[in-house]
């Protein structure tokens, strides 16, 4: 059960990395829009979602 926490909790900063190095604050992602950063934040929420509510053992 412990190491499946720490897997969840590495996926979910993973995603977070990647919503911020996305947001087209940046100078090479300007032209990208808010899409990348809107799929990986949708990941972002799909994933909490599935972290609340179907723990496994819970």
């Amino acid at each position: 059960m412990h190491n499946g926490l720490i897997m969840d909790l590495a996926i979910l900063l993973l995603l977070i990395i990647l919503i911020a190095a996305l947001l087209p604050v940046w100078p090479y992602s300007k032209k990208w829009g808010y899409r990348p950063s809107g799929a990986v934040g949708a990941l972002l929420v799909i994933l909490l979602f599935l972290f609340v509510f179907f723990r496994p053992g819970a």
